[in-house]
């Protein structure tokens, strides 16, 4: 027997490494299309094979990130309205960047990904010398090991386009990207009462936690959790879903901030946002690391040996950086288990549910999802280099402006802010935005055609009057707000996907918000109490350009424009 099995190929009793060798070695024709077409799926590593002949049943023997074309999980036509279930497409190739289905037929359609120019060239006279590229597969074994480290990804051409320069090529076809149903997808899986334990994370945006907060999700979960809650009751067995909320990103948070006040704060916004009740609250920063591996050990915790780990949210609320970092802490040198999803500051990054293996322990399954999109966010309706400047990237600072009874400040062409009536003279305004977004502050008079003069220049985004059109209807939408003093906000007045604005009065005061149509304003209890030391003083606000360093001057003017900047 052992002499019979010396003279299998290896490639026939280990066709997963075979097809690795095969295409690290760069013989790739129309041999390995044949192939590609019914036996290979994508990984972390680029494609492996299947190992039975079921398609039903064809599944992941490696780690990394795949696509589990099983019965048991949601169907091709659950994953996205743009993939039409058919005879022929359960086998197709999956982006490991994206998890998006790969085409190579049409470059407008999203999962477009073009082959290799050297491999097109292929012709059917070179067929004795892709044999004998297959039986060189034996003497290129040994490499494999030394190969993985450099061995690239083969990602589909949005993803390749994210990854290497941060953007799309075409953002017009960004509209051509379906939308993730969480209910119809997920959301049946996590009520049966039986199978795997279910753990629901949510991943929130710790700078415009209302905006991206998924309350579509928290309504499925807390059904989920009453039907099956009372299940015992009614002699029902009952599987209730496992809730963490992740804030993440907080290393963008003011160093005001209190960790524990945060966490309790946040479990009151979470309730107020219709969530179930919580299995705990981890606020992280998967840029820097921070809380991500005590976030680790509490899934595996509840996930246990076979445990099914859903990580949700907004998009670019940060699900795959917080998934490429959860790998990092747990591979502890095991390659198979690091994550390479494509993480880019472009909403929308993921497209299709991804299946990560080895990140867990045991057979625990970490699946991540597309980011759910939010209409009610006004990043949704900027572009690309709009949505640069309203982006958070470095730590948020406090603007506050001190802002009498008939007075407006602007925020950017994003937000208008009208004083109608003040319990007294005036109240103060401290807004947490991104730096690049500038401010100004003037009488509400002429605001409107202060507007019209500076839009697109001294006040952007949008980038010129023309985007005002596409935005939407510019409206007014009266706002009471009630605080019990004035040295520190009370309360928040929050605009989705740009920031919020606190609020430090006695009293009561009557506010205008003008913003476009569809943008949600919510006011809630200050996450932040303090103000800038230094106030601003009427008119715009200096704005800082991004990538530009700092002109060095003298000591003295150093320390000077240091201090004037400094904030409690």
């Amino acid at each position: 027997m052992a002499c019979l099995a010396r003279t299998v190929s290896s490639s026939r009793l280990f066709p997963e490494r075979a097809m690795y060798r095969f295409l690290s070695t760069g013989f790739i024709s129309r041999f390995s299309r044949k192939l590609l077409q019914g036996h290979f799926f994508t990984s972390s590593q680029g494609f492996y094979t299947s190992t039975e002949s079921n398609p039903s049943r064809r599944a992941s023997q490696q780690g990394g990130v795949v696509v589990e074309c099983s019965s048991s999980l949601p169907s091709e036509g659950q994953f996205s309205s743009q993939r039409k279930r058919s005879s022929d497409n359960v086998n197709k190739l999956a982006c490991p960047g994206c998890g998006i289905y790969m085409q190579d037929t049409n470059p407008k359609a999203p999962g477009f990904f073009k082959m290799p120019a050297a491999l097109e060239k292929l012709s059917n006279e070179e067929e004795e010398e892709e044999e004998e590229g297959r039986r060189n597969f034996e003497e290129a074994e040994s490499d494999i090991k030394d190969e993985e480290d450099e061995e690239k990804l083969v990602v589909c051409a949005r993803c390749h386009a994210l990854r290497n320069y941060g953007k799309v090529k075409d953002e017009t076809l960004e509209n051509l990207l379906p939308d993730f149903d969480f209910e119809r997808v997920v959301g049946v899986r996590l009520k049966k009462a039986y199978g795997r334990r279910a753990v629901v994370v949510m991943v929130v945006d710790g700078c415009d936690f209302d905006g991206s907060f998924p309350r579509k999700v928290a309504a499925v979960l807390a059904e989920t959790e009453q039907e099956m809650g009372t299940a015992w009751q009614e002699g029902r067995s009952g599987n209730v879903p496992r809730l963490l909320l992740v804030v993440n990103k907080l290393d963008l948070f003011p160093h005001q901030v209190s960790p524990n006040r945060l966490e309790q704060w946040v479990r009151r916004r979470s309730k107020a946002g219709g969530a179930p009740r919580l299995t705990g609250v981890h606020l992280v920063s998967a840029f820097k690391g921070w809380g991500v591996e005590n976030l680790a050990r509490h899934l595996q915790e509840l996930a246990g040996p076979r445990g099914d780990v859903w990580v949700v949210g907004a998009q670019n609320a940060g699900k795959s950086s917080l998934i490429n970092s959860l790998a990092k802490v747990t591979a502890q040198g095991n390659k198979k288990a690091l994550s390479h999803l494509t993480e880019a500051p472009v909403p929308g990054t993921t497209l299709g549910i991804l299946k990560l293996d080895n990140i867990l322990p045991a057979k625990a399954r970490l699946f991540d999802t597309p980011g759910l999109l939010h209409p009610h966010q006004i990043t949704t309706r900027l572009t690309h280099e709009e949505q640069k400047l309203v982006q958070v990237r470095k730590q948020l600072r406090p603007r506050t402006f001190r802002v009498k009874k008939g007075y407006t400040v602007h925020v950017g062409g994003l937000l208008r802010l009208d004083v109608v009536e003040t319990p007294a003279e005036s109240i103060y305004m401290t807004v947490w935005a991104s730096a690049q977004v500038p401010c100004h502050m003037g009488k509400a008079e002429g605001a409107e055609e202060l507007l019209e003069k500076h839009l697109g220049e001294r006040l952007k985004p949008p980038m010129d009057k023309e985007r005002v059109a596409e935005m939407g209807e510019w409206l007014a939408r009266k706002v009471t707000v009630s605080g019990d003093a004035w040295d520190a906000s009370s309360v928040d007045l929050a605009v989705a996907g740009l920031g919020w604005i606190g609020i430090g009065v006695k009293g009561t005061a009557v506010l205008q918000a003008w913003t476009y149509e569809g943008v949600a304003v919510t006011t809630h209890e200050a996450m932040v109490f303090d103000m800038a030391r230094e106030f601003e003083k009427p008119g715009f606000t200096a704005v800082k350009s991004p990538g530009k360093a700092k002109k060095k001057s003298s000591g003295k003017e150093t320390a000077k424009n240091d201090r004037v900047k400094e904030v409690v």
